[in-house]
């Protein structure tokens, strides 16, 4: 299988489905709430966003989903720089709705993507990217198990033109089996 390729992923706690312009109005109102997150990628337009991601897919970059719980897309997710031929890829471009945020959703659907990438698509890496303000996301994804890669200082101008520090973590393969179990004992203390 291919990272690339249109898949569902279930859990009991969360559904990631193909993204898809059906999802627009369920996404438009789960972003509410979400303008102090100056440091992350929060689409001000869902539907415009939507199309992005959607021709980032048919170019073979990114396959983007929605993230379900409770029968209600609550957010996005994606595998973004795809690099089929070194099996490599990064999990970003995520964001929640304030509701569901400190829950198990984002435990469970990075369960759900890192389990596709190694065991689906035998992934030999799978990356994490995120703002260095970004204190939150950080320590979310320190708490996956993914180790620091480094900083790529200056690496991305933002919006406003300010310069983006971005911090790249990762998790390899002989990783996997301890941070899946991490994520399961997680999900399991609810």
């Amino acid at each position: 299988m291919l990272l690339n390729d249109p898949v569902v992923l279930e859990n009991a706690h969360v559904r990631l489905e193909p993204l898809t312009p059906a999802h627009t109005d369920d996404l438009t109102a789960a972003r509410e709430g979400l303008d102090y997150a100056w440091y992350t990628s929060v689409p001000a337009s869902v539907g415009e966003e939507i199309a992005h991601r959607l021709g980032e897919h048919a170019a073979g970059r990114m396959n983007p989903f929605a993230v379900v719980a409770g029968g209600r897309a609550v957010g996005m997710t994606t595998y973004c720089n795809i690099d089929e031929a070194h099996r490599h890829v990064e999990i970003g471009y995520t964001w929640l709705s304030p509701a569901v945020q400190r829950t198990g959703v984002n435990t469970a659907a990075k369960l759900l993507l890192l389990g596709h990438a190694f065991e689906a698509c035998d992934a030999i890496a799978v990356e994490f990217r995120t703002h260095w303000h970004n204190r939150q996301s950080r320590a979310a994804i320190e708490r996956l198990g993914a180790k620091l890669d480094g900083v790529l200082r200056n690496h991305r101008l933002g919006p406003d033109g300010t310069m983006r520090d971005t911090v790249v973590y990762s998790i390899l393969p002989h990783e996997w089996p301890a941070v899946r179990l991490g994520l399961q004992r997680r999900l399991a203390r609810g």
